[in-house]
């Protein structure tokens, strides 16, 4: 039987079920994964039973993979595997992935290799629904913007607790990465505009630190719209892929010291393009020893 794909959410989010990932590279399967994607935003798998290899080959179906962070070493073993876990770091705050650099992956992947007995969701949100439900003049203004993003935590942040908390902040801020994004991104398949920001874009060009606070403020209250947002509860052995470019997600903080670990994969990705054609722009850093750039959709 073929695949079936069930929505999840009116705006984000399907289950797909009847894809064997051991069977060979079947190119209906990449066509019809990546259809689903545009449509869904973010597509999940249960049962998967896939290792490192099998989850990086499945990921490698959508382009060429990133290695596994610009900062933070890879999971043991590996290359391209970045180890969410919950000892070393919790990503309970909303973002899209590595927007720091030039060319942010245009597709993660997430396998769950320890989940909790309670808590400890993903929550993922369409940010091309957020840009729809914009009223109009907003709408007009964000298309006009740009926004830096960067990878250095600000001073309000809470400290890392754990000696292997503060291990990983050290690593991931130890080379700063700064760049300006078009606030609104415009998807390079299908053509939908989307919110481009998140918990990396920490000024917009132009504006006061308090302006940009303010701005940033209310657009990211559109893509936090319940509607606009899929809360995934983990089970062992499933797979999340998810279009970066036109989502963002945060991991729930709610499973008191119960530990988690996802793996994630990630693939490479284009540069941004805003409304006004202007592509991002590199400011800090050099990413190149993480991602090779697309010069075009994968």
């Amino acid at each position: 039987m073929p695949p079936t794909i069930r929505k999840l959410t009116g705006r984000i989010g399907a289950l797909v079920e009847g894809v064997d990932f051991a069977a060979p590279t079947d190119p209906s399967t990449i066509t019809m994964l990546r259809h689903a994607l545009n449509e869904h935003k973010a597509i999940v798998f249960d049962d998967v039973n896939l290792d490192n290899a099998v989850q990086e080959r499945v990921a490698g179906w959508f382009g060429d993979l990133t290695t596994a962070h610009p900062n933070v070493p890879a999971a043991d073993g590996t290359t391209n595997v970045l180890a969410v876990d919950s000892e070393t770091s919790k990503a309970n705050e909303w973002h899209t992935d590595v927007t720091f650099i030039l060319n942010p992956p245009q597709i993660t992947t997430l396998r769950s290799i320890v989940t909790t007995p309670y808590g400890g969701e993903t929550l993922m949100a369409n940010t091309a629904a957020a840009y729809r439900d914009l009223p109009e003049p907003l709408r007009a203004l964000a298309d006009s913007l740009r926004v830096v993003h960067t990878n250095q935590y600000d001073y309000a942040r809470p400290a890392a607790t754990t000696a292997q908390r503060q291990e990983y902040d050290r690593a991931f801020v130890s080379t700063p990465y700064e760049t300006e994004h078009p606030l609104v991104r415009v998807h390079p398949l299908t053509g939908e505009r989307g919110l481009f920001i998140g918990g990396f874009a920490k000024g917009v060009v132009g504006l006061s630190n308090s302006e940009s606070a303010d701005l940033l403020r209310i657009l990211q209250s559109y893509v936090t719209r319940p509607e606009n947002i899929l809360r995934w509860t983990w089970a062992p052995d499933q797979l999340l892929i998810f279009d970066n470019r036109i989502t963002q997600h945060y991991g729930v903080d709610n499973y008191d010291d119960h530990p988690r670990r996802l793996n994630r994969v990630t693939v490479a990705g284009e540069v941004p393009v805003g409304v006004d054609g202007r592509r991002s722009e590199q400011l800090v850093g050099d990413a190149s020893h993480y991602s090779k750039v697309l010069e075009a959709a994968a």
